[in-house]
C-alpha cells in the first residue's frame, strides 16, 4: 500500500488521509520509514499474543472515530487481513463507499488461507472500487455477479520494488552483506501463516532442515516472523545449524533486495510469490492451494505444499535440475508492470468525474 499513499499525496486534486492500525507495530514502523510516510491517525491496537477477536474489534471502533471526524468520500483498504475487513466495514457502516485494493483473489477454500480468504470475499460485497491485479482476479469477481467499479491494474507491491532493489545495496542486518551470493546457493525462506500452525509446520521445518544438510553448497536465509507460535518451532527444528540463518524479520527494502540476490525462494506469502518472479526468482509455496494461479500457470510459481517429503523434494530439484531452474527463472511475471498505483488512482479521478478517460488495463 506505500507506493499508492506517496501516489495519492502526489495527486493535486486528491487530499489523502493516512490510517495505520498498527497489527504488527515493528514491522509497519520500518515501511513507513522506508517509504517516508507520516500516518495522521495511528490506531496502535497491537497487543501481545492478540487474537483475530481483539484484531478485528480495535480495528473497527477505532475506525468509527477516524471515519466520523473525517467524513471521507472514499476509503481505500488492502488485501486480506483481519484490518481489511474491519476498516472495509466500519466505512459501511457509516455509507462511506469502499475501495479494494488487490481484489478478486480466491482459493475456494473459506478455511485456506485462514482468516484472509473470507476476509477478502467480505471486503468484496462491501466495496464498489474492486482494483485487481489480474484478468483472472477480475473473472473471480465477476463470477461471484461483482461486474461494477472492477479495474485490472496490476499489484502494487510490483510498483514497491522499483523504488528498493539496487545494486550497491547495502544490508542493515550485516549477515546479509557477508554471505557468499556467487558462490553459494542461497534460499530465502518464509513460513508464518496460521493455517500452517501445528503439523504442516512442523514438517516444513524438517525439509528445510534436510536441504541444509543434504545440500553443503546451500545458505538458507529464515526472518522469522515475531509470532511467537513460528518463533517457537523455527528454532526447535533450524536452531544449531551453521548455514542456516535464523534472522529478525526484514524491512521491505532488505527483503527486496535479499529476493534479488538469492537462487529461490520458499515461501507461504502472498506478496512474494508476486515480487520474486519480477526479480526472475523461482517460488516454492508452501502450502496446499494458492490465491495467485496465474503465476503457477505462468511457470514462476510451483506448490510445494506442507508434507516433509514434498517440500524437500521440489527444492532439491530445483538445486540439481538445471533447465528445471531456468524455466522457471525466466518465465513472465503475470503480476504487474510497476504502474498499478498510477492505474489506482486514475480509476478513482475518472469514477469520481474528475478525468476524461477510464484507465489502461494491465496486460501480460
Amino acid at each position: 500500500m506505500a507506493p499508492l499513499v506517496k501516489e495519492l499525496e502526489a495527486r493535486p486534486e486528491i487530499q489523502s488521509i493516512c490510517c495505520i492500525t498498527a497489527q504488527h507495530r515493528q514491522m509497519l514502523d520500518d515501511v513507513l520509514r522506508l517509504f517516508a510516510i507520516t500516518p495522521d491517525y495511528d490506531l496502535d491496537i497491537m497487543e501481545d499474543r492478540q487474537s483475530l477477536y481483539t484484531i478485528t474489534s480495535k480495528c473497527l471502533l477505532g475506525m468509527e472515530a477516524v471515519l466520523s471526524r473525517e467524513k471521507p468520500d472514499l476509503v481505500l483498504v488492502h488485501g486480506d487481513t483481519s484490518t481489511t475487513f474491519s476498516g472495509a466495514l466500519a466505512a459501511f457502516y457509516q455509507k462511506i463507499p469502499v475501495g479494494h485494493v488487490e481484489a478478486g483473489l480466491r482459493t475456494w477454500d473459506r478455511y485456506s488461507p485462514f482468516p484472509e480468504e473470507m476476509n477478502r470475499t467480505l471486503v468484496g460485497d462491501l466495496a464498489q472500487f474492486h482494483f485487481a491485479p489480474t484478468k483472472a482476479n477480475r473473472e473471480n469477481l465477476l463470477g461471484e455477479g461483482i461486474k461494477e467499479g472492477v479495474f485490472v491494474t496490476g499489484n502494487t507491491v510490483i510498483d514497491a520494488l522499483k523504488t528498493t532493489v539496487r545494486p550497491d545495496y547495502s544490508f542493515r542486518t550485516q549477515l546479509l552483506n557477508t554471505l557468499d551470493y556467487a558462490g553459494k546457493r542461497v534460499i530465502l525462506v518464509t513460513c508464518h501463516r496460521r493455517e500452517n500452525y501445528g503439523q504442516p509446520m512442523e514438517n516444513i521445518m524438517k525439509a528445510l532442515r534436510r536441504i541444509a544438510e543434504d545440500f553443503p553448497e546451500t545458505e538458507l536465509v529464515y526472518p522469522v516472523h515475531l509470532s511467537p507460535v513460528v518463533q517457537e518451532v523455527a528454532r526447535k527444528h533450524l536452531s544449531g545449524h551453521d548455514r542456516i540463518h535464523l534472522i529478525q524479520p526484514l524491512t521491505p527494502d532488505e527483503m527486496h533486495n535479499l529476493m534479488a540476490r538469492s537462487s529461490f525462494v520458499m515461501t507461504d506469502s502472498g506478496g512474494l510469490q508476486e515480487e520474486a518472479p519480477a526479480l526472475g526468482r523461482p517460488v516454492l509455496v508452501l502450502r496446499r492451494e494458492t490465491e495467485r494461479p496465474e503465476a503457477v500457470a505462468a511457470g514462476t510459481v510451483r506448490l510445494a505444499g506442507t508434507e516433509e517429503e514434498a517440500v524437500y523434494s521440489q527444492a532439491a530439484r530445483l538445486l540439481t535440475d538445471p533447465a528445471a531452474y531456468e524455466a522457471m527463472a525466466q518465465a513472465v511475471n503475470p503480476y504487474g508492470d510497476g504502474n498499478a498505483c498510477r492505474r489506482i488512482v486514475d480509476a478513482i479521478l475518472w469514477k469520481q468525474g474528475l478525468r476524461d478517460q477510464p484507465p489502461e488495463e494491465f496486460l501480460v
